[in-house]
This record gives C-alpha cells, sequence and structure tokens, in this order.
C-alpha cells in the first residue's frame, strides 16, 4: 500500500489591518478642530463680551445691543432682501473699482521700477497725488462726475491705485541684484528677464499692495455712500444710525467687515497660487 503524502497546509492568511489612513482620520480631524478653535477663540471671546456686557448693564443696550439681537436683525435683512440689495450694491461698486485699479497701476509700476527715466520724471508727480486723501477729494469727484455711480467708482479707483502701485515699484526695485545678474549671465534678454525674474521676485510685495486695496476698496467706499447713495452698506449703516435702528446699524457693520474678510482670504490664497515657490519659514 503506496502512502500518499499528505498535502501541505496552506498557511493562513494574517488578518488585514485596517489602512492606515482610515486610522489617522480621526486624528486629523481632531487637529483640524484644534486649528480652527484655535484661530477662533478671540472671535469666540469678543462674541461672548459682547453679549454678555449689555445684558450685565455695563453699556447702555440701547447704544450696543446684545450680540444675539444684532444676529436677529442681521437675519431680518437678509429675509427682507434688503441685505442682499445693499451688499449687491457694494460689490458692485467697491470690485469694479479695485478691478479698474489693478488692470492701470500694476502696469504702471511695473514700468515706473524697471525703467529709471520713467521713474524720475513721475516721482514729483507721485509725491504730491499720494499724500492726498482719498476722501478730501470726495467733493471734487461729486462736482465733476455727479453724485452717480461714476463718482464713488472713481473714488474707489483713486483710493485702491495708490498702494498697489507703490508696493509695485518697491517689488521690482527689491529684487535681488543677484538673481538679476546671474540671469544675465545666462544671456537672458530684457524681455525674458522681466518675466522669469523680475516679475515673480515682485509677486509678494505686489500682492500686499493688493491686499491692502482690497481693504480700502471697502471702506472708502462705504464712507462715499454716507454722503450720498441709495442703496449700499454705507448707506444701511446711515440710514439705521439717523432711524435710530441700531441693531439694523450693527447689523451692517458686522456684514461690512465679514466681506473684507472674505475679500483678504481670497486675495491671499491668490498671492499662494501665484507664489508656490515661497518658503514659509513660520514656526508654530
Amino acid at each position: 500500500m503506496v502512502d500518499v503524502a499528505a498535502p501541505p497546509a496552506r498557511p493562513t492568511a494574517a488578518p488585514v489591518a485596517a489602512p492606515a489612513v482610515v486610522a489617522r482620520r480621526p486624528g486629523r480631524l481632531l487637529a483640524t478642530g484644534g486649528r480652527v478653535l484655535h484661530r477662533s477663540a478671540a472671535l469666540l471671546a469678543l462674541a461672548a463680551i459682547w453679549e454678555v456686557v449689555p445684558r450685565t448693564g455695563l453699556v447702555d443696550r440701547v447704544f450696543l445691543p446684545p450680540l444675539s439681537e444684532v444676529l436677529v436683525a442681521w437675519w431680518e435683512l437678509l429675509r427682507s432682501g434688503q441685505l442682499a440689495e445693499h451688499v449687491g450694491a457694494s460689490l458692485t461698486r467697491s470690485l469694479t473699482g479695485l478691478a479698474l485699479a489693478v488692470v492701470t497701476a500694476i502696469p504702471l509700476g511695473l514700468l515706473i521700477g524697471w525703467y529709471r527715466p520713467l521713474a524720475d520724471l513721475l516721482s514729483p508727480l507721485l509725491e504730491v497725488f499720494r499724500n492726498t486723501a482719498a476722501l478730501a477729494l470726495l467733493p471734487v469727484f461729486v462736482l465733476i462726475l455727479g453724485l452717480g455711480e461714476t463718482s464713488k467708482i472713481a473714488l474707489v479707483v483713486y483710493a485702491c491705485s495708490w498702494p498697489i502701485l507703490l508696493n509695485t515699484i518697491a517689488g521690482v526695485k527689491g529684487v535681488d541684484p543677484l538673481l538679476v545678474r546671474s540671469a544675465r549671465s545666462m544671456g537672458l534678454n530684457h524681455l525674458r528677464l522681466f518675466q522669469k525674474v523680475i516679475l515673480p521676485a515682485s509677486v509678494p510685495t505686489l500682492f500686499t499692495g493688493v491686499r491692502l486695496a482690497g481693504a480700502y476698496s471697502i471702506l472708502v467706499l462705504v464712507a462715499a455712500e454716507m454722503v450720498g447713495a441709495k442703496a449700499g452698506l454705507g448707506y444701511l449703516v446711515n440710514y439705521a444710525q439717523y432711524n435710530f435702528a441700531i441693531p439694523d446699524m450693527y447689523a451692517g457693520i458686522i456684514t461690512i467687515s465679514a466681506i473684507g474678510l472674505v475679500v483678504n482670504q481670497l486675495l491671499v490664497a491668490g498671492e499662494r497660487r501665484f507664489s508656490t515657490w515661497r518658503v514659509d519659514v513660520t514656526t508654530a
């Protein structure tokens, strides 16, 4: 009788461990939640103080209502459609003025920063106008362009052009000379040198000017809308103050702050997109 050897036993498969990604997901969520809480701690503290101080009588709640009442007024303005109307009017004016300022000030700043004869020619004129406050020229814009949309957009363009122009000039002039000499030693002509070295190196400073202009476009426009407008956030704040609708007034102010924050974050994202070569040296 032939002994048939039994077939070797098949090795038992080890239990498959859960993917590391799944294991790390709760940790990532906790870390993200911790960062969000850390960054919003100051805002939460401000909201709590705003809610508690009027209710405890430390300030007159007629002039500073609790935050909850302001948020209720904000929701009512949103439901009635008034807030959307005012926000749409203000955003149209501010974004139009900011876009026109970007289109005109960036090329002019690049030319002035790159060509010294042009800088020497225009520097005295720039010094005169850069020290003239935009709101001081509001009556001039109204007299020449009227109380319509043109004067408000022109005022925004004027206010936004200076930070963009001056920061663009500073960005071009602040390029490391070693980079310029290295590029020239590699045979780059003036156009390629400007395209490959000067323009990328000046992007961070340029975007700083655009971010400042984004804030100015809201602030200057709100002041202009308080003087003469039939719609807009500045008009809403001014109208609510005159009619003693204090919660509506604070609701308009909160909306202005939120819009400024969103515009700034969008510009920061744009700066990161166009300057991916930069290294973040900040520490935790």
